[in-house]
């Protein structure tokens, strides 16, 4: 096997596993997975937020999503992996469902289907691959509207 594949394998099991904590609201793993001070400023842009910068940041807001979602699952689609030296990028679609606290009594709050597609960029460490920068966008779904002008079926 070429080390480039290794790597390539590496870094798609490091971007797994950063979604499957975050996934279990396990915050010391997640805290875990992103590189640290030595290595450079980390930063994190979360759908609708601003650009995060430093682990103080990036961390405290995964804590705070964590602590307001009951619920969260990832479904990775559109995975793409490039390779260069001691870094990497990884480009995804994130299909998230996510509930929030419970109301009336209920186990789970609604859930919430979202679409976002994801940059995470990660860099080699002697402890392995760790994320040093994660920016998600929303993709704005069409409305019927849109469709029906694709069609010309409102045109006048």
């Amino acid at each position: 096997m070429s080390e480039a594949h290794t790597d390539t394998e590496a870094v798609e099991q490091a971007n797994t596993g950063f979604y499957e904590a975050v996934e279990r609201g396990d915050f010391e793993e997640v805290a875990g997975l992103w590189l640290d001070e030595r290595y450079g400023e980390i930063s994190c842009v979360h759908p609708g937020w601003p650009v995060l910068s430093g682990r103080g940041e990036v961390l405290r807001s995964y804590a705070l999503i964590m602590a307001n979602t009951d619920y969260i699952q990832f479904f990775l689609t559109d995975v793409k992996v490039s390779v260069a030296a001691d870094t990497a990028v990884v480009t995804c679609t994130e299909n998230i469902l996510s509930g929030g606290p419970a109301e009336d009594g209920a186990e789970l709050g609604p859930l919430v289907g979202q679409l976002v597609v994801a940059t995470n960029v990660f860099r080699r460490t002697p402890d392995g691959w760790k994320v040093w920068s994660h920016h998600g966008s929303p993709v704005l779904a069409e409305s019927d509207e849109d469709e029906d002008d694709e069609t010309g079926e409102d045109a006048v």
